[in-house]
């Protein structure tokens, strides 16, 4: 059996709060939150918002202790464990990019206490053609309760990616309008 990947998500503003966002995926649409700094068209590092781009979905990364597997996706994925981190140093030959610890250089962990990246998927923010201070870590991850900001990420319930994972694949863009 052939399965439909999504050409597109598209996520746009939700009314009255800059930091919120319909996601809208073929039939479904899902509440969202948005970075910090809404979103925008120049993105820089540390600014909190969103980019305002077409971003095509890389792979992905999953706590197998936290999810039940087969995640129903023709998107690479890998298992995150305890030594995984992001670099987010501008001036580092491995900004934007995973790296292993240890690592001094500024970057975040990938295995989080606070379980936004028990499912995160890598969107295609500056990451084919990096530029320093452009902005890192741009993921498609889990929200925080009451879709509290991001960071510049698109954050959706569990329940929600649970859903949409089958329906996404590396031909996928994700639209921020």
């Amino acid at each position: 059996m052939t399965r439909t990947v999504l050409p597109e998500i598209i996520v746009r503003p939700a009314p009255g709060n800059p930091r919120r966002a319909i996601v809208q995926a073929g039939d479904l649409t899902f509440p969202a939150a948005l970075g910090r700094g809404g979103r925008t068209s120049r993105k820089r590092e540390g600014d909190g918002a969103t980019p305002i781009a077409d971003m095509r979905l890389l792979y992905g990364f999953f706590r197998k202790d936290q999810v039940k597997l087969p995640l129903g996706t023709t998107l690479p994925m890998t298992p995150i464990d305890k030594t995984m981190l992001w670099c987010d140093a501008p001036d580092d030959a491995s900004y934007n990019r995973p790296v292993q610890s240890p690592f001094k250089p500024s970057h975040e962990a990938m295995m989080r206490g606070d379980h936004l990246y028990d499912i995160c998927l890598v969107m295609d923010w500056n990451m084919s053609s990096r530029s320093r201070n452009r902005g890192s870590a741009i993921f498609f991850h889990l929200a925080k309760p009451g879709y509290q900001p991001t960071e510049g990420c698109v954050a959706i319930k569990r329940r929600d990616m649970l859903r949409l994972l089958p329906l996404v694949g590396p031909e996928t863009v994700v639209r921020v309008l």
